[in-house]
């Protein structure tokens, strides 16, 4: 049962009173309203034979409450399995990915690289919800921030040159998309993968704008293009990154991933994760009304 955790798992000190419990229920002498203490054993067991007198359960009967406390115990230890419908709320460390689909990295042997770049960012990312963008003249949403990337992945596989329809290359559309999904989050980081292509004025304010937003901007450099595409300035990338990112080759996506860890970012918040995972612990603490009821049961 993989990915299996406990929300609440200190309620498994209660164990150790339990076990003293079971320790003294088991250890018990037999227990006849004292007559015990007075009658001789033999006419004891004729009186508890007769039903007149109490005496000894059987172990099975002693170990109900026992067994009671223990189904409490692991319900209030709050067993959990991942949702993977869980919703993905701000301030969540939020990743956006953004693609240059361009014609320059489209059509040449850097739709390959681009491609494997956001493949092992997602793998490297593991545990951050991730969103991606498409662009080249205009900019396209293809799924917002999500814990469930498996749907990122097939979308990468599948890209091809002509997957955009409109030709050109404008970074700034991308960064104002990336802008609007990762608005009000209070952690957040734009990856964008490009050969650079497309780098003006406006994508700077856009980058300044979204630097100013809390958002921290990283660039992956593609440096195989389609041969009649014109080279873009070596520094193109970097003018764009902001808030302590880096630019680095597209081949660096784990380095650039491990870097992107922020302080804090590894603490939970405990709504959070009750949100991400479906608790499975009343399920569990319902085994404690079978015993219960046996106990409660009408004796003729």
């Amino acid at each position: 049962m993989g990915g299996l955790i406990l929300l609440r798992p200190w309620w498994l000190l209660s164990l150790l009173p339990l076990l003293l419990l079971v320790l003294w229920i088991l250890r018990r002498t037999p227990d006849a309203g004292g007559w015990q203490r007075v009658m001789p054993r033999q006419m004891l067991q004729a009186m508890i034979a007769l039903e007149a007198l109490g005496g000894r359960q059987p172990a099975w009967q002693r170990m109900l409450a026992p067994f009671a406390i223990f189904a409490l115990i692991l319900g209030l230890t709050g067993p959990a399995l991942p949702r993977r419908d869980a919703p993905v709320l701000a301030q969540t460390d939020a990743v956006i990915i953004a693609i240059d689909l361009s014609p320059s990295v489209a059509k040449g042997p850097g739709l390959a690289e681009a491609q494997v770049a956001a493949a092992g960012l997602l793998q490297a990312l593991a545990g951050r919800p991730v969103g991606m963008i498409l662009y080249g003249g205009e900019a396209y949403t293809v799924a917002a921030p999500t814990a469930d990337t498996a749907t990122l992945e097939t979308q990468i596989a599948v890209l091809e040159p002509d997957t955009l329809p409109n030709p050109g290359s404008r970074p700034a559309d991308a960064l104002g998309m990336a802008g609007k999904l990762l608005d009000k989050m209070r952690r957040a980081d734009l990856i964008l993968i490009s050969d650079g292509g497309g780098v003006d004025a406006q994508a700077e304010a856009e980058a300044s704008r979204l630097a100013g937003q809390g958002v921290r901007i990283s660039a992956l450099r593609i440096s195989a293009t389609a041969p009649e595409a014109p080279p873009a300035p070596d520094d193109a990338l970097k003018r764009l990154v902001r808030g302590g990112g880096e630019a680095l080759p597209a081949e660096q996506m784990t380095r650039l991933a491990a870097g992107l860890d922020r302080p804090g970012a590894a603490v939970r918040d405990p709504v959070l994760v009750a949100l991400q995972y479906r608790d499975l612990g009343p399920f569990l603490a319902a085994f404690a009304l079978l015993p219960l009821l046996i106990m409660l049961r009408r004796r003729k």
